[in-house]
């Protein structure tokens, strides 16, 4: 990845003219399914960017109680867009009940917002989205006027432990995010998709939350790298996870395991400052595998949950 930076061609993206971002952005468009795509630092942005071009001032989008467009983003959309967030619960499958959404819609009236857009997130803690669900979730939102737009910040994940094309879950909506730097291991940078109309207002909204870049292929080439050499490896994540989750099990522990993610109880979750002795870094109760762990790695957290306090 390293030597595809820094043999990446760049030129000004603001103006178009970085080929490695242009390839990046042709190449992620194609492989989903979509016509156009942008190149943005983060998921966030990303997911703004896709609020901003689907809704207007007062409008409102639907999404999980506990989503990042809702929860996890700053608000960026309620400060920077004036749209109303509407959150409903997730279900414990990562899924929103569609007779909820159907019910959270609001009627043509002055005095409510208007319902725009759903937004729903693909893996949802690590869960993967039925494609059936997300089907009768985009029949739902053409069938009520809303558009669809999928966080996949950790799409490929979720296509991998469905046996599914990438391509398959994001045609279920009209844009789809993804980040090229969680699983796939890229230093930054996410991509939004969506028809040309849609793509060219998102490129209008990158620019002005700060995000037009210059010589970004440099960053776009490890995207590329990531996208062309890391998808099929997540399923390394994913039985790793697994086999951390049935180690910690068997010392005794609460462990759940989905897809690159290990979710565990409440006394590892607060064990992050023993670990780090042993040089392990978690994240309260949610445990990530990804690239740069391997087995001999997670062995070794095995290892060091032994020497914690018997949880029994």
């Amino acid at each position: 990845m390293r030597r595809a930076m820094a043999a990446a061609a760049v030129g000004d993206d603001v103006y178009g003219e970085d080929p490695s971002v242009n390839a990046l952005e042709a190449d992620i468009a194609e492989r989903l399914g979509f016509e156009a795509a942008v190149f943005v630092a983060s998921g966030t942005q990303s997911n703004l960017c896709a609020l901003l071009s689907h809704c207007g001032r007062g409008d409102e989008f639907i999404a999980g109680h506990h989503a990042h467009t809702y929860l996890f983003e700053g608000g960026g959309a309620a400060a920077l867009g004036g749209i109303q967030p509407q959150p409903l619960p997730f279900a414990a499958d990562g899924t929103v009940a569609l007779d909820a959404i159907r019910a959270a819609i609001k009627p043509d009236d002055d005095h409510f917002a208007r319902t725009r857009l759903l937004c729903l997130e693909n893996t949802q803690a690590g869960k993967p989205l039925p494609l059936s669900y997300l089907r009768c979730a985009r029949a739902l939102c053409d069938a009520n006027g809303l558009r669809l737009h999928l966080d996949g910040a950790r799409l490929f994940n979720a296509a991998i432990a469905c046996g599914a094309d990438a391509a398959e879950i994001a045609a279920t909506a009209h844009s789809v995010s993804v980040c090229f730097s969680k699983g796939l291991g890229a230093p930054v940078g996410s991509a939004l998709v969506g028809d040309a109309p849609f793509i060219k207002r998102a490129r209008r909204w990158r620019k002005m939350l700060g995000g037009g870049m210059r010589q970004a292929g440099v960053l776009a080439a490890a995207a590329r790298h990531a996208l062309h050499h890391h998808v099929q490896r997540l399923s390394d994540d994913h039985a790793r996870a697994e086999r951390l989750a049935a180690g910690l099990a068997a010392l005794g522990h609460s462990a759940t395991q989905h897809t690159n993610m290990v979710f565990v109880g409440p006394e590892l979750a607060s064990a992050g400052d023993a670990l780090a002795e042993s040089g392990i870094q978690v994240e309260d109760e949610r445990w990530v595998l990804h690239l740069d762990v391997g087995d001999a790695d997670v062995e070794a957290v095995l290892e060091a949950v032994k020497s914690l306090p018997d949880p029994r």
